[in-house]
């Protein structure tokens, strides 16, 4: 990507299918592409970043089980609507609600951020290499043919969803299974990522006023990363136009 139309022509093929609205009306997904990223590994800013979600996460559960927290029960209850077993496959953010007493994980300082905003907007947030997509993202339910490359027991493996299951992909495979539950190795962050594609996803009760407010928050923390950050939007709603900024 080198400039931001090429950003925003990238998002305008992206999609979410009528299959998955079925499931749940209420869906909308913030689509950010950003571009010109110095890259880096993890540092005290996104350490720093880190312990605030930390303290964040630690405040909302006040000691009670994450999935009492009326979004998380919300995609405990989509995830149940195709199939999955919440309790054994969690959505991106009950799965870092539950690490933040330990700590969350550090990875890299593109991964490391976007966990943060995450769990600080308490909204599930995915970041994958921009680069590395096939084609725009998509977000279906899937036949059950689609490879999904991923490690398992330490080796590199390709899977396939269930099907049915709710999955974002490519042209060339899933890039992320049980919608916001496992990202693809193939599109995973890296150290030397320099352009990016970040997924926010929300249910009710998660207004869309909340939804921009989470993109907000890491689109000024991404410009920090570099002179020549450009970033592109796009939010996906049922029955509505599609909605771009920036």
């Amino acid at each position: 990507m080198s400039d931001a139309g090429m950003l925003e022509e990238f998002l305008a093929g992206a999609f979410v299918d009528s299959a998955v609205f079925a499931l749940r009306p209420d869906y909308r997904a913030l689509l950010l592409a950003v571009d010109g990223i110095v890259p880096g590994p993890g540092d005290q800013d996104s350490d720093a970043l880190l312990q605030a979600a930390q303290a964040a996460a630690r405040r909302a559960l006040n000691g009670g089980p994450a999935e009492e927290l009326p979004h998380v029960a919300a995609w405990r209850e989509a995830y149940r609507a195709f199939g999955a077993k919440p309790q054994r496959t969690r959505n991106s953010l009950e799965a870092l609600l539950r690490r933040a007493e330990s700590g969350l994980p550090r990875v890299n300082r593109l991964t490391d951020y976007y966990n943060a905003v995450s769990v600080l907007h308490q909204i599930p947030l995915g970041g994958e290499d921009l680069t590395r997509y096939a084609g725009p993202p998509r977000l279906v339910r899937a036949t059950g043919a689609e490879p999904f490359d991923t490690v398992a027991d330490g080796l590199a493996v390709t899977e396939h969803p269930d099907p049915g299951e709710v999955v974002w992909c490519d042209e060339a495979g899933v890039t992320c299974r049980r919608w916001n539950w496992r990202q693809a190795r193939r599109t995973q962050l890296r150290e030397d990522t320099s352009a990016a594609l970040f997924i926010l996803d929300a249910l009710d009760p998660v207004t869309d006023q909340e939804l921009r407010a989470a993109a907000d928050d890491l689109v000024a923390r991404l410009t920090r990363l570099g002179p020549g950050v450009r970033a592109a939007r796009r939010l996906i709603a049922a029955g509505r136009a599609p909605d771009g900024e920036d």
